[in-house]
């Protein structure tokens, strides 16, 4: 779940309001536009069946919500844990997602992103999912940008559970980002390291911190190419890679 912000995007391939919002901001490291490139969702609610994107991002009727106040684990991300194994975290978080958020879902919209993804709260027979993900050991609270799910946080590393397993600490999935990004941008053509992969027909991009990125390879002649930010890609046409 995750943004970059590239100055040569034109405002002729974004709608106006969002143009203006990347106009204020450079290259930068993936969470910038999740703080600086947002906008007010006048209290919208969606509701009915959930298919979970990852573990803190989910689809409700074709609109594309992510959790409020939390940041859990990416999809091909792994952590420490007990006696010194490693598990595939990102992974149980996007099947813990799914578990908690079975039947009807309810969001309530806090604000719109820069890419037009809600940001909300979910609920789930009248269980708080955001809270539930943090307090379970599945997701961090996302301190950076909201202190609400601070007091579950501190439950769940009490209880040693889930990202909070080991003793060493799990890298937080900001930190995994930022360096999975830095990585690729130091061999991708102009830093620019998104990848537009053409499969079946379908246009998808995939992030560096995604679990098939390493696998894919361009082809310019197929058509595929690089984004410098999902932005770019996404007013082009091509849609994020799912981690179902």
């Amino acid at each position: 779940m995750r943004e970059f912000v590239c100055t040569h995007l034109t405002t002729r391939l974004v709608a106006p309001a969002l143009a203006a919002a990347l106009s204020l901001i450079s290259i930068a490291p993936p969470d910038v536009a999740f703080a600086d490139a947002r906008s007010a969702a006048k209290a919208e609610t969606v509701a009915g069946p959930a298919r979970i994107i990852d573990g803190d991002t989910l689809d409700i009727a074709g609109e594309r919500v992510r959790l409020y106040g939390i940041d859990a684990p990416e999809a091909g991300q792994t952590c420490p844990g007990e006696k010194a194994a490693t598990w595939h975290c990102g992974e149980a978080a996007s099947r813990h997602l799914r578990e908690l958020a079975q039947g009807a879902v309810t969001c309530k919209a806090r604000e719109r992103d820069a890419y037009g993804r809600l940001i909300g709260t979910c609920f789930s027979g009248g269980r708080n999912i955001n809270a539930l993900m943090v307090r379970e050991g599945y997701a961090w609270a996302f301190v950076k940008y909201a202190s609400d799910y601070t007091g579950e946080e501190r439950e769940a590393k009490a209880a040693k559970l889930g990202i909070w397993a080991a003793s060493a600490p799990a890298q937080p999935a900001w930190d995994y980002r930022q360096q999975r990004w830095t990585s690729a941008t130091e061999t991708a053509p102009q830093g620019c390291a998104i990848k537009g992969n053409i499969s079946g027909g379908d246009r998808i991009y995939h992030v560096p911190w995604s679990p098939w990125y390493d696998k894919v390879s361009i082809s310019a002649e197929r058509g595929e190419r690089w984004f410098c930010n999902e932005a770019e890609a996404v007013a082009a046409g091509w849609r994020p890679a799912r981690f179902e």
